[in-house]
């Protein structure tokens, strides 16, 4: 614990007006003025006056209309508020004949303020005493005795016990503000203590943050360089396996056949992985450029269907295609947008049981939104015509916890070493980079056992009414 939580959890003070509550004594010194008609006044150990409820008497404002007589006021009332009492109340005489009692404030045995009590006369006095006729030659002893009667007269004992019971209910006062005082202060300390360590595990976070980014960006670069250099040796030996299955090399038997036909079949494999992972790199890279072209819809699914018919025809599972009529062209790159279609496909018929169906359609939408640049400019632009491609199977569908993390490069819902279907988790997050690029957008709707469709919105060309 630092020394400023201590001196907190001590509940130290050394200043009245550090914990005060002002307003209730205010209120305090109110209530005894109106009782007793005696002036009182509040001072802090430093001689900040905080509190002051009195009213000017008779006497003191008939010798304030002296020269002589204001400076002997001035005198009397500057040795009061310096007044320190040593050993208990004190009281100081005034010339008037009047009292001030001056009543040490303490807290937990440190003396931290005073109180002025008065002037009053004392109970016993008669006359006008010659300390205040001789302030001034002019002063009417006459006027200075009826000015005198009006001043409130206290017995030394009622005195005494009016500044007893106003020192107890400061008491109650200060233990109160203190405790408040020394709530606040320890809740300020609490909130500082807390920004102090949100501030270092922001900077932890910060330090974390960027070695990721350090760490993903030597990735990128290790992923495009191992791709760049596997895929160099691994086309010669899909090029000399070509060779070998048409005979180049001499006849081959049945079986030896068989065995170059897997290691091109492998090997096409390995270069379509290689080649994702080389795409995903230049997507993250932002190096990947567009060749923007007007595209059918229809012959692009098409050829799309055609282009995984034989894979769906080993497993027994139909490809549908479903075009709306009349379609206008759209706006993109066509390999790049072939190659968003034939992924969604591939998996579909991957992810599909045999007798299965996947249904390739398109049809025409509206895209809203495309390339909002997030100051809500999209509330007034006008929605843009679009081309909304859908791929649905019949396959076991994806947990709906599971639709926000379909599109992360390199997830898999089935990510065990075990898992039936191959691929490195990458194409997903390819559609959806290079669907963004185009400014569409992609979407998932699945339940598990009721299959998934995947929907693909992409602008429509321009100029197409």
């Amino acid at each position: 614990m630092s020394g400023d939580a201590l001196d907190l959890a001590l509940g130290d003070i050394d200043r009245l007006d550090q914990v005060i509550d002002r307003g209730a004594l205010a209120e305090v010194c109110r209530s005894f003025f109106d009782l007793f008609g005696i002036s009182i006044r509040v001072f802090s150990a430093s001689g900040t006056l905080l509190a002051d409820v009195h009213t000017e008497q008779q006497v003191c404002a008939y010798v304030n209309t002296f020269p002589a007589g204001r400076r002997a006021c001035a005198e009397t009332v500057g040795a009061v508020k310096s007044a320190v009492p040593q050993d208990g109340t004190m009281n100081h005489p005034c010339f008037s004949g009047a009292t001030y009692r001056v009543v040490p404030i303490e807290y937990q045995g440190r003396r931290v303020g005073r109180m002025v009590i008065g002037p009053y006369l004392p109970a016993e006095s008669r006359t006008v005493p010659r300390s205040l006729l001789v302030v001034d030659e002019s002063i009417d002893a006459e006027e200075a005795r009826r000015a005198l009667e009006t001043m409130p007269r206290v017995r030394g004992e009622t005195a005494e016990r009016i500044a007893s019971h106003l020192r107890g209910i400061l008491d109650l006062i200060l233990f109160s503000s203190h405790r408040a005082h020394l709530t606040s202060e320890m809740h300020v300390a609490s909130v500082r203590e807390s920004y102090r360590d949100l501030a270092e595990k922001t900077a932890q976070l910060q330090q974390a943050f960027d070695r990721l980014k350090e760490l993903d960006r030597l990735k990128s670069n290790f992923l495009a360089t191992v791709s760049h250099e596997l895929r160099t040796p691994l086309t010669s030996i899909i090029g000399y396996s070509e060779m070998l299955s048409t005979g180049i090399a001499g006849d081959l038997n049945e079986e030896q056949i068989e065995f170059v036909d897997t290691i091109r079949s492998k090997g096409d494999h390995l270069l379509a992985l290689i080649s994702t992972m080389l795409d995903m790199n230049k997507l993250e890279q932002g190096q990947l450029s567009l060749n923007r072209e007007r595209i059918d819809p229809n012959a692009l699914l098409l050829e799309v269907a055609q282009t995984v018919a034989p894979q769906a025809g080993k497993k027994g599972v139909r490809v549908e295609v479903d075009v709306e009529a009349g379609l206008p062209d759209l706006s993109g790159d066509p390999v790049r947008i072939r190659q968003v279609l034939f992924n969604l496909a591939d998996n579909a018929v991957k992810f599909t049981p045999e007798a299965g169906t996947v249904h390739l359609r398109a049809r025409s939408a509206e895209l809203e939104g495309a390339g909002d640049d997030g100051l809500g400019m999209v509330l007034m632009a006008a929605p843009r015509r679009a081309i909304e491609f859908a791929v649905q199977d019949t396959g076991i569908g994806i947990a709906k916890e599971e639709h926000a993390k379909v599109f992360d490069a390199f997830y898999q819902v089935d990510g065990s070493s075990t898992r039936a279907h191959g691929g490195a988790g990458l194409g997903l997050s390819i559609v959806k980079r290079l669907v963004s690029a185009h400014e569409g957008v992609v979407r998932v709707e699945s339940d598990v056992g009721a299959g998934t469709t995947f929907f693909v919105t992409v602008p429509g060309s321009e100029g197409d009414g």
